[in-house]
């Protein structure tokens, strides 16, 4: 379980990161929608786990890759943001979030039976 400031922390970095994709990334990913669904904090708000959450996407590994390619340039963008409000910037850890795939999947197996 999260602690109070963690989970202040990891709502902040879920909004700046998210804000980030779409507004200064969004060149990098053509019309990809990636969207924050989660952002976990150590304790010692060092790293963070990021869940993202990849729209209209055929081939999601490529975009992924593509994402974790860019990861330095995001936590730079990050770290310009948060400097006022943060000491460090956090290590970023993307993660793909397949939970909407899962449960749309598991709807397309009931509907059969």
């Amino acid at each position: 379980m999260q602690s109070t400031r963690q989970q202040k922390f990891s709502r902040l970095v879920q909004k700046e990161i998210a804000e980030i994709l779409m507004r200064e990334a969004k060149g990098l990913f053509g019309n990809t929608m990636i969207t924050v669904t989660e952002v976990r904090v150590s304790p010692d708000l060092s790293v963070a786990k990021i869940y993202v959450s990849l729209f209209p996407v055929k081939d999601r590994e490529t975009v992924f890759d593509l994402l974790l390619e860019h990861t330095k340039e995001i936590r730079k963008h990050l770290g310009n943001r948060i400097r006022h409000q943060a000491r460090i910037t956090p290590e970023l850890i993307f993660y793909l979030d397949d939970t909407l795939d899962e449960a749309e999947r598991i709807d397309q197996l009931l509907k059969k039976k």
